[in-house]
């Protein structure tokens, strides 16, 4: 099944994802309406700012929860239901219930998904830090460094994208366990990192291209709103800001995902895995040794606790 058509299938995650947006920016604006009703009754420019900076606090924790916890788990499913598409072509009836049916199987819990999100995320971020490196060996070369900084921002981008894939692959290993799949999935990544983040660099150009644009279009439209009423420009920009953000997470972000997982699952399933990498990318990533430790437990289960005792003294 071709990305486009698993995208367009799996729009209801789509909208799921935008209603969390949604909320999170009314919530927001509502927050805003009402600090701003604050600083008028005090009329002091002071004030304003404050209640400003205490409006983006609480607009930041508002996000978190929405976007962070409960966008995390409509993710998961989301991904969940991808892989599924990809490997068998087809896409279950009701698929919300059954991504959190299969995220609910894998995982248990959610804290249980979250141990394994973060450690793979941090995983592949420590990886990357040598690409880094690698930059820093070709410092002698003039504009190296500025061209340097904007392939980081490409790459810190598409981490984002590439860590979601090789927890995908947790769900297409359904016999192993889901640290145990998702560290393979690290490896998976590692023996193809060159196709991987070349498609992801390319993906990452267009989200941000598309997220410049909507958030253009949002700002023109409220400017002219703020404009129309009498209120301060910028706060037109600062909720044109959370709606781009919101539609990114709802259909840019949904879409790059689904174009990276085709990509990623198509390497997957051929991709030999070397044990001697695995011993490599412990010595690399602190967080991988801690998810390659945590997948042998769940096989061999955890070692037994030193049970030696030192003799006391007379």
């Amino acid at each position: 099944m071709e990305a486009g058509e698993i995208y367009r299938k799996t729009m209801p995650f789509c909208m799921a994802k935008l209603t969390l947006g949604a909320l999170a920016v009314a919530i927001s604006a509502a927050l805003l309406a009402v600090l701003m009703g604050l600083g008028w009754l005090f009329g002091s420019s002071g004030v304003t700012g404050i209640l400003l900076l205490v409006w983006l606090a609480a607009t930041g924790v508002v996000r978190f929860l929405l976007m962070q916890y409960v966008g995390y788990l409509v993710k998961a499913g989301h991904i969940a239901v991808i892989a599924e598409a990809v490997v068998t072509g087809h896409i279950p009836d009701d698929q919300v219930a059954y991504g959190k049916k299969i995220v609910t199987e894998r995982f248990a819990t959610s804290n249980v998904y979250f141990a394994v999100d973060k450690l793979v995320a941090g995983a592949v971020k420590q990886l990357q830090g040598y690409l880094q490196s690698a930059g820093n060996a070709l410092d002698f070369i003039p504009g190296i460094d500025s061209l340097m900084k904007v392939g980081k921002l490409f790459i810190d981008i598409s981490v984002g994208y590439i860590d979601e894939c090789c927890l995908g692959y947790s769900f297409y290993k359904r016999d192993q366990g889901a640290f145990k799949s998702a560290a393979d999935g690290v490896v998976i990544y590692a023996e193809n990192w060159k196709k991987l983040l070349s498609d992801a660099a390319k993906t990452t150009a267009l989200v941000v291209g598309l997220l410049v644009a909507v958030t253009l279009v949002a700002f023109i439209v409220l400017g002219l709103l703020c404009k129309l009423f009498g209120l301060p420009g910028y706060l037109g920009f600062l909720v044109a800001c959370l709606i781009a953000l919101a539609v990114k997470f709802a259909f840019i972000d949904s879409y790059i995902l689904v174009k990276m997982m085709v990509s990623f699952m198509e390497v997957a399933p051929t991709t030999v895995l070397k044990v001697d990498l695995y011993d490599t990318l412990c010595a690399a990533s602190s967080k991988f040794q801690e998810l390659y430790e945590k997948g042998k437990n769940e096989i061999f289960g955890p070692k037994p606790a030193d049970t030696t005792t030192t003799p006391a003294s007379s």
